[in-house]
């Protein structure tokens, strides 16, 4: 220090708290009376992560784990990294350790994870180190109300970005030592009750395609209709082995021509065949005379994308007639005969995992996309029974589908709700609302006395 030049004076304990105190006019919301508002930095160590020199590999590839932010989405469980770090790695590294809170705060800014174990960060994570209860730092830091104040601090070029300094300085509703226990045993309970719930619901979902699959398989293989078989005195030998180039007369290719934003009438593209259905949400037009009377489509068309990804090519959906339209070159129209074969049949038929199976085994592959031309798709032969059967068949995949659909719209609705009520809890929680307060536990500003005493 240069002589002269009179040292800063040390502040007193109560300087240090009337700083450490959000003033009341800047206060984010109303918190119960022996809570009190104060800031991130107050609470805890933030510090910024930072990536061990890759020009020095023997800092890499050992024990010591080396967290990203694609690694705190395991939330309040993180002990596994994407990459680790060796002895000599650690000892240049910043060491955060267990129980604290990373949080992402360059692009995926707010995400968050609890890390359970030591370890370090790249640069793309501020790392708040607990100076009480963990986790009630860790919900907090999962809240709205935090996430809010990271993007209103956030500056941007290309990507977004919150430093340590503007991390620190969020506003941070602190409750008694007590109270905060109290409010993390609540969450938690909760949470393990919605993630039950949440299980439930996924698995419903994760299993919809197996249900599909079943079923299907059980129609085209006679036993959906076995009963009515035996009702209408026929038998399984009545279904026929006909080849798609047989049942249709032509599997013709559309147009080749662009399409443009607005017009007279669709352009159905690979894109709009979904679940065997026509998805009407993103589409293109043509105002083109010759293209709308060459490829226009009729209630009832089957199309076929016969130019896709490898894991899409195949798909076949059937036009209902809610627009006119006509269809791209990428797809094929199946025009069959409908004295032997109906639309919803087929196209039920094309969507099963014996088409698709055959179609994975056809395909020839390209750069970035696979091909399935007229006539591979011509050669696919499935068994076809008498068209009151097929009436029939259809008219039970039609109702046991929807129930299928049905419980996995509700099963998506349940984890949507489910994320909501976190939410929620989250905010009502660092409010004081979970019911959890005791007003005679010991005011929050003895605690924030007790952190502001002890050296950093």
């Amino acid at each position: 220090m240069a002589r002269g030049k009179k040292a800063a004076k040390a502040l007193t304990l109560e300087e240090k708290l009337e700083q450490a105190l959000v003033p009341e006019e800047e206060q984010p919301y109303v918190i119960p009376e022996n809570w009190c508002w104060t800031s991130v930095e107050k609470v805890s160590i933030v510090v910024t992560g930072g990536t061990p020199s890759k020009k020095n590999p023997e800092y890499y590839g050992d024990e010591f784990p080396f967290f990203k932010p694609s690694d705190l989405d395991a939330g309040r469980h993180v002990f596994k990294a994407s990459e680790y770090l060796s002895k000599q790695g650690k000892n240049v590294a910043r060491i955060i350790p267990q129980n604290s809170t990373a949080v992402c705060c360059i692009g995926s800014i707010g995400k968050c994870g609890y890390l359970e174990i030591e370890g370090t960060t790249n640069q793309q994570i501020n790392s708040a180190i607990p100076k009480f209860n963990s986790l009630y730092l860790f919900y907090f830091m999962n809240s709205d109300i935090f996430i809010k104040q990271l993007w209103s601090k956030s500056s941007a070029t290309t990507i977004s970005i919150v430093n340590k300094t503007k991390m620190e300085s969020c506003y941070f509703p602190l409750a008694p030592l007590l109270e905060q226990q109290r409010i993390v045993t609540r969450i938690e309970n909760l949470f393990t009750k919605l993630d039950e719930a949440k299980e439930k619901a996924q698995s419903v979902i994760d299993g919809f395609e197996l249900r599909k699959s079943a079923i299907l398989h059980k129609a085209f293989t006679g036993e959906l209709t076995e009963q009515w078989r035996k009702e209408h005195g026929m038998g399984v030998d009545s279904w026929k082995r006909l080849s798609i180039a047989s049942i249709c007369s032509s599997l013709k290719y559309g147009t080749a021509k662009k399409s443009e934003k607005s017009g007279s009438v669709v352009v159905i593209r690979m894109g709009n065949l979904q679940d065997g259905e026509i998805d009407w949400s993103d589409l293109v037009y043509s105002n083109d005379k010759n293209d709308i009377e060459k490829y226009h489509l009729d209630i009832g068309d089957v199309l076929f994308n016969r130019t896709n990804s490898a894991a899409l090519v195949g798909k076949t959906s059937i036009y209902r007639g809610e627009y006119p339209a006509i269809y791209a070159g990428y797809l094929i129209k199946l025009d069959y005969n409908h004295d032997i074969i109906i639309g919803d049949f087929l196209n039920y038929a094309l969507n099963t995992n014996n088409a698709k199976e055959y179609c994975n085994s056809v395909k020839t592959d390209g750069v970035n996309q696979s091909n399935i031309n007229a006539k591979k798709i011509g050669a696919y032969i499935l068994s076809v029974p008498t068209i009151e059967e097929q009436k029939q068949i259809v008219y039970i995949l039609d109702n046991l589908l929807a129930s299928e659909h049905q419980a996995k719209q509700a099963a998506e609705s349940v984890l949507a709700q489910i994320d909501t009520m976190k939410k929620a809890i989250l905010a009502r929680a660092f409010r004081g609302e979970l019911g959890t307060n005791n007003p005679s536990d010991e005011n929050a500003i003895e605690l924030l006395k007790k952190v502001l005493a002890e050296k950093n």
